[in-house]
């Protein structure tokens, strides 16, 4: 597996945008250390392209015939290395050195079968998913499609748009088994592109949250409202750690709608020592305060049993977090053992492709809608800090509105998969 491919633009015209990403995939292409046909395709276009998706998938699909296979979605923002393109035309492209045996595009209408059924020797051990948040019960259509890979993790996004929602999923001559006509451009629905246990990869999860108040137990419930923490009335502990006070109305609300809920299961611990959440956390937001019951109402079904935190975003905890999934993916990927110069390379590595030891072919972010730009602290703050993490190596994303990891649905968090190479 050599380096992927990619490219990224911004242009008002969507076909000049395409034009100067196929330059910089060609310039790649041509390069001895990346692939020269690779045959799969991510496509992550932001909404201002969405009413022309069809006629850009199909410009691409055209102009280069040795990528077989596109999968893709669109975002209100998309990613690239070391750059993020929010509120403004743009494109990113990123073709995959991975065999087609190893590999299956699969959409609403071509759905992602079990290993062996179907009449095909492809086994799925994980999948990249793109989803429209408007399909009914997409969290339990995430955890099902998960169930049918073998190792049950899936990563990926929510698509997100102001205007249509769309979805490239395409296979072979255009046409997937199952999909008639359809030119790989889909609206609704769960679609992607599932792997095999040949292809390699790391992935890690990042939180944009810190705790403001201890982890409480959940002891009493109704479905999305939560009566009792630690057996006391769920609004006496919100006021008690928030330090607000209901009888000063506008203050408390204004403090209450910056608050977030960070739900874990009953046997996880849901704080680091370092202070963040751990990746078994979903954040949720506060949806209504019930004074009669002295409750509180959050954005996702909770149980008994159940560990609760209340959060809030937090431009700190999000580069610190960020910084260690990075580091965290480098240390797995380094060798174990390595002379003085080698680690030297390394570590004041500039070129324009990274050293073969990193042993990293491309990369796929995921990032929340609300975590780009101002949150990191300024403009493509938050994909600089990935490449001073990563090194130089080919990048695609978008921002989502919502990130898939494991089997959840997560919010304000980033997801990092890096695709590895043998050492």
């Amino acid at each position: 597996m050599k380096l992927f491919p990619y490219g990224h633009a911004t242009h008002p015209q969507w076909r000049m945008a395409a034009g100067l990403v196929l330059a910089q995939l060609r310039a790649h292409m041509a390069l001895p250390e990346y692939a020269s046909a690779p045959p799969l395709g991510l496509l992550y276009i932001t909404d201002h392209y969405a009413p022309h998706a069809k006629e850009l998938l199909g410009y691409l699909s055209a102009e280069l015939p040795e990528v077989t296979d596109w999968a893709g979605t669109v975002g209100v923002g998309v990613a690239a290395n070391n750059v993020e393109y929010f509120d403004e035309p743009a494109l990113s492209v990123m073709l995959c050195d991975i065999s087609p045996e190893h590999y299956r595009v699969f959409s609403g209408v071509a759905p992602l079968a079990q290993g062996g059924q179907g009449g095909s020797n492809f086994v799925p051990h994980t999948a990249l998913l793109h989803a429209d948040a408007q399909t009914p019960d997409v969290p339990e259509l995430i955890a099902e499609l998960a169930q049918r890979t073998v190792s049950g993790h899936v990563f990926g996004g929510l698509a997100s748009s102001r205007q249509q929602v769309v979805q490239f999923a395409q296979r072979g001559d255009g046409n997937m088994a199952g999909q008639g006509q359809a030119d790989g451009v889909f609206s609704g629905g769960l679609s992607g592109v599932a792997f095999d246990a040949e292809v390699a990869m790391v992935s890690r999860v990042t939180q944009g949250c810190l705790p403001i108040g201890p982890v409480h137990t959940i002891t009493s419930v109704d479905n999305h409202v939560v009566l009792t923490l630690d057996d006391e009335p769920a609004l006496d502990v919100l006021v008690r750690d928030l330090h607000i006070d209901l009888e000063q109305r506008q203050q408390a609300l204004t403090k209450v709608r910056a608050t977030l809920v960070g739900l874990a299961p009953a046997h996880d611990a849901a704080i680091k020592r370092t202070g963040e959440f751990d990746d078994a956390v979903l954040v949720r937001h506060i949806i209504g305060l019930d004074p009669a019951q002295r409750a509180v109402a959050v954005a996702q079904p909770v149980e008994v049993g159940m560990r609760l935190t209340f959060c809030e975003r937090n431009m700190a905890a999000a580069r610190a977090d960020l910084m260690r999934i990075g580091a965290e993916i480098r240390e797995a990927l380094e060798p174990e053992e390595m002379t003085a110069e080698l680690a030297g390379v390394l570590s004041a590595e500039t070129s324009a492709s990274p050293h073969p030891a990193r042993r990293m072919a491309g990369a796929v972010y995921v990032s929340c809608a609300g975590r780009g730009g101002p949150h990191f602290g300024g403009p493509s703050a938050e994909l600089q800090i990935v490449r001073r993490a990563l090194g130089d190596v080919p990048l695609v994303g978008f921002f989502a509105g919502g990130e898939i990891a494991h089997q959840n649905l997560y919010g304000y968090t980033g997801v990092l998969t890096v695709f590895t190479t043998e050492a």
